[in-house]
């Protein structure tokens, strides 16, 4: 996963994860609006895209019913109805499909939600775990880090995928808490069951916006480090302006970093590396802890991933940055 700058500009339709379903039929032909109403009432009933589909076909249907009063007023409440539905959690008590809800801006995104199937060890985790160690980015309250993570210092990590990387940091060093955030719905119950089959109890996974939760969700000087690794690069010209490491990503990242705080970016992308190197050199609240001012050796505390691996073997060149937060 990637995050999120700022630019203005729509943002995109809510994350609703893939269901394995049978994507629904085409609608009727000659139903009235009622038929149409009925239809997604019934959609209501499954979840995931298949259902949406079938709420969709309803809405459709319910357009061309006959105009009148009522058909009006079918036609608003099948709408709300699929709104709804595409609003729910997938699994209950799970991570919400749209955690932010009103909160959502006309802005830019720099992560790309991936609607992949979750399998049944990733679903029983989510739905046994999430109610322990899951939090939705909702942007109305201010987490108490210390209650959450039981006093550890705390390091939040900004798209972890599969989470195997995050699990080991956090068996390693179990004095650290480890604040993962991503959307991608399998990796986090893949996480979790990570997390739980190594009696870690560090790791706290959050579903949805880094932009929310870094402005409206953490408290001035709460993180004791923030890392970022092999975010999405991005790498045609028109979608730069997509990436994550940017001057008001920075902007929002410094005030809640304690003094000396380490900013931790990995990537495999030469451009992107440069890229953060020239924006983190250039913020005044940031300072390299590389001795010539460029990249740092990999950490031993930072595992070499299943997907670092696969950049190596192409070829590819990882670059580690590490920022001090001044």
């Amino acid at each position: 996963m990637s995050e999120q700058p700022l630019n203005p500009t729509p943002a995109g339709s809510p994350d609703v994860p893939s269901a394995d379903a049978t994507p629904a039929g085409p609608a009727r032909t000659g139903s009235t609006a009622a038929d149409a109403l009925a239809d997604a009432t019934a959609a209501e009933a499954a979840t995931g895209e298949a259902a949406t589909r079938e709420a969709q076909a309803a809405d459709a249907t319910a357009a061309e019913a006959p105009a009148s009063d009522e058909a009006a007023a079918l036609r608003a409440a099948s709408f709300e109805r699929a709104r709804r539905l595409r609003m729910e959690p997938r699994f209950p008590g799970g991570p919400a499909a749209d955690p932010a809800g009103s909160h959502h801006e006309r802005r830019i995104r720099s992560f790309q939600p991936r609607r992949s199937r979750v399998t049944t060890g990733q679903q029983e985790s989510l739905e046994r775990l999430w109610p322990k160690w899951g939090l939705d980015i909702d942007g109305k309250r201010v987490l108490d880090l210390a209650e959450l993570f039981d006093g550890l210092p705390v390091v939040l990590e900004i798209g972890f995928g599969m989470g195997e990387a995050t699990a080991q940091m956090a068996a390693d060093d179990p004095g650290t808490g480890i604040l993962a955030v991503d959307v991608h719905t399998p990796g986090q119950g893949n996480l979790l069951g990570l997390a739980d089959k190594a009696g870690s109890t560090n790791v706290r996974v959050a579903n949805g916006d880094a932009v929310i939760l870094l402005r409206e969700m953490l408290a001035p000087e709460s993180l004791d480090g923030l890392r970022v690794y092999f975010p999405d690069p991005w790498p045609k010209a028109r979608h730069h302006k997509r990436r994550l490491i940017q001057p008001e990503f920075l902007d929002l990242v410094a005030p809640v970093l304690k003094p000396g705080a380490i900013v931790h970016c990995a990537t495999d992308w030469e451009p992107y590396a440069e890229q953060m190197l020239e924006v983190l050199t250039a913020h005044p609240r940031f300072e390299n802890t590389a001795a010539d001012g460029g990249y740092a050796p990999r950490p031993a505390f930072r595992p070499l991933t299943r997907f670092e691996g696969q950049g190596l073997d192409k070829g590819h060149v990882v670059h580690d940055l590490l920022f001090a937060r001044v």
